[in-house]
């Protein structure tokens, strides 16, 4: 089908459209609703556009005169009607998630952005995919003097695929992302803090403390400041209570992972941490920041009686750090918990903390990747509470597979529930009051979070989380189509953390509570004040 249209390229490209028009886990604004739109049409005209080239260089038969021009006419009223008809159907789509999650309905000129956008992303794909074509077509116009011209055909676009895969198999995007984690590193020493250095020489960045206050960088300074004090602990819990204490290394505190690991043991060595009831290593996200509303409980709960300590790895998103590298911050994790662990096993059993591992997303990740549990299970520590646990994670990956059967895989049921639970944020709290074995490890993944349910395979397959029963926090009228699918949930992924607090990437505080209650089990609490605990937590927003 010659051209400088392709007519296969145009059907299936108004399908795309109309496919990536529907609904999915995430909210979608006008501006990404229109991006997601018109790469898929761009990626399905371009399917297309393959297909149509292979058919022609096998010499099969092919429309041409007349019978083109009423196909082209045909194809194009087609292709406008599957597109109004999506645009059509856009703002009730969207509307049908943004109500699951209690958000107004989307504005009237929705589906008219869309179109503008989308239609503006398409013609810059075609434009691209037509370059590197002209590139296929300019290598094999060179070889043909010297081979026969299907196989210098055949060279040429080899040569244009094998430039396109390096560029998205991130070659351009590696050295990019390195780039702008080494400037936001060196932007981020120059800041002026915003918080002034604390007086308290149990503070990181303190007077005493061997770490400097502007090495810790905004994430550490707001975390080491973070709430709640000694004194707005007793006036939620009406009990004494200890001022927490929270160990912060910043990227700029030392430059190796294995120097920041030594320099956390040594502040909390200094500041006492090991002798506290509880000791947990926060692993941060990619972006250095550790959740103040999973923190907050649990500082609540054990009346401040309570060490934690980070170590920052990285200033990237943690989406993006998935996407190109999910190993991001593994040795840094790793080299934490050997310094800590190392430490706290030498200790007599009966005087030291109970030791827990937490994160969230890439956190999540990291964290779990951190301890080997064949270098543990002699002495292991007493486990982990880990919140919206990243698709690639090992452990996480490991339940919804090995899940019990009728078991939906947003809510699995791993084995007898002795060592793993799941909570969704829907009927936690009386997951708590059951049974446990000697290490309790709890997960908290919403089902409406695209980070934990992405799946590659969706490019082919129905994905596990679409299949029945579906959790009620996903819209009835999400369907997996192929190739769209897959696109959708990429672009879900990047704005998980735009949903409403309970929903998406964005774990509520009174969520977290429930979590921190079943992994740490504490003692003195019952139903009226761990309320006025959850009340207390919504009032500050967390």
């Amino acid at each position: 089908m010659r051209g400088s249209v392709s007519l296969l390229g145009l059907t299936l490209g108004a399908i795309g459209f109309l496919a990536a028009l529907t609904p999915g886990m995430i909210p979608r604004p006008w501006h990404l609703q229109g991006l997601i739109a018109g790469i898929a049409f761009g990626a399905l005209y371009g399917l297309g556009v393959i297909f149509a080239a292979l058919w022609g260089w096998l010499g099969l038969a092919v429309p041409c005169g007349m019978v083109r021009r009423r196909l082209s006419i045909g194809v194009s009223i087609v292709g406008l009607l599957l597109v109004s008809l999506g645009l059509f159907r856009v703002t009730a789509w969207q509307n049908s998630v943004r109500e699951m999650m209690a958000l107004p309905s989307v504005e009237t000129g929705h589906p008219i952005w869309v179109a503008m956008v989308g239609a503006s992303v398409a013609a810059l794909l075609i434009v691209l995919g037509k370059a590197f074509h002209a590139i296929g077509r300019l290598v094999a116009a060179r070889l043909r003097p010297m081979m026969p011209t299907r196989i210098a055909t055949l060279f040429g676009l080899a040569v244009a695929a094998t430039l396109l895969v390096t560029l998205a198999n991130g070659v351009l995007l590696r050295s990019l992302i390195q780039t702008m984690d080494s400037a936001y590193q060196r932007l981020d020493a120059l800041l002026p803090s915003d918080l002034a250095a604390p007086i308290d020489g149990t503070k990181t960045g303190g007077p005493a403390s061997l770490i400097r206050w502007q090495s810790l960088g905004s994430e550490g300074r707001n975390r080491v400041l973070s709430y709640p004090s000694r004194t707005e602990i007793e006036v939620v819990t009406g009990q004494a209570a200890k001022e927490p204490l929270r160990v912060y290394v910043g990227l700029n505190s030392a430059d190796s992972a294995e120097a920041r690991a030594a320099l956390a043991l040594a502040e909390m060595k200094r500041i006492g941490a090991f002798d506290r009831a509880l000791l947990i290593i926060a692993t941060p996200t990619g972006t250095g920041w550790v959740d103040p509303a999973s923190m907050a409980t649990v500082e609540m709960l054990h009346h401040g009686d309570v060490a934690s300590v980070s170590v920052q790895y990285s200033y990237l998103p943690s989406w993006l750090s998935l996407f190109v590298e999910p190993e991001f911050g593994l040795e840094t994790a790793r080299t934490v918990f050997r310094a800590v662990y190392s430490h706290w096993r030498e200790l007599p059993k009966d005087r030291r903390p109970r030791l827990y591992l937490s994160g969230l997303s890439l956190g999540s990740l990291n964290s779990d990747l951190a301890a080997d549990l064949f270098d543990i299970i002699g002495d292991p520590h007493d486990g982990a509470f880990w919140v919206g646990a990243p698709f690639a994670s090992r452990t996480w990956q490991q339940v919804m597979r090995e899940r019990k059967p009728g078991t939906p895989v947003w809510a699995p049921e791993f084995r007898d529930g002795s060592l793993i639970r799941v909570l969704t944020g829907k009927g936690a709290r009386e997951a708590s009051a059951e049974s446990w074995g000697a290490m309790r490890i709890v997960y908290l993944n919403y089902p409406s979070d695209p980070i934990v349910y992405f799946e590659t395979t969706s490019l082919w397959r129905k994905p596990r989380w679409m299949q029945e029963p579906r959790s009620p926090d996903i819209s009835a009228k999400i369907r997996w189509i192929p190739v769209v699918s897959f696109l959708q949930h990429g672009l879900d992924m990047m704005i998980a953390t735009q949903a409403p607090v309970g929903f998406g990437h964005v774990y509520a505080a009174t969520h977290y509570l429930d979590g921190w209650l079943a992994t740490t089990a504490p003692k003195d609490w019952d139903i009226s004040r761990l309320e006025r605990l959850r009340a207390e937590l919504k009032r500050r927003g967390l």
